[in-house]
């Protein structure tokens, strides 16, 4: 078994797709409008499906905002360098929640950043501190 994609629901799909791809960097895998049930399936990811797990935004067509609920933690993506990584999100219009730094109680450099829905994404840094 593997996981194949994580799914959230999204109140505008183009904003979103924009964050996640101008902002974060994904590529768009495929898209498909579903006009019986009135809604529409992104997948997103860094890789093909096929090689890992992709992002899935459902847009639910009039439907503009969702609770997120607190059940919900977050997404979590590696980078390289989680400084330079927040720079460039916000260079790119992102909105950083928490910057660069070792988290609490451990030396692992993380930091949170918010898509336009606000769900978290959190970076985490490879390597040590």
């Amino acid at each position: 078994m593997r996981i194949l994609h994580t799914m959230v629901r999204v109140g505008d799909l183009d904003k979103s797709l924009a964050f996640y791809q101008e902002v974060l960097g994904m590529r768009l895998l495929r898209r498909k409008d579903f006009p019986e049930g009135k809604f529409t399936l992104a997948f997103l990811g860094y890789q093909e499906e096929s090689e890992g797990a992709a992002l899935e935004l459902t847009y639910n067509w009039g439907v503009e905002k969702y609770e997120i609920g607190t059940g919900y933690g977050h997404i979590a993506l590696e980078v390289d360098d989680a400084y330079a990584a927040c720079a460039d999100i916000k260079k790119r219009g992102g909105k950083v929640t928490r910057e660069a730094g070792p988290m609490k109680h451990g030396s692992r450099v993380i930091a949170f950043v918010e898509d336009p829905d606000g769900y978290k994404i959190e970076l985490i840094q490879t390597g040590a501190a």
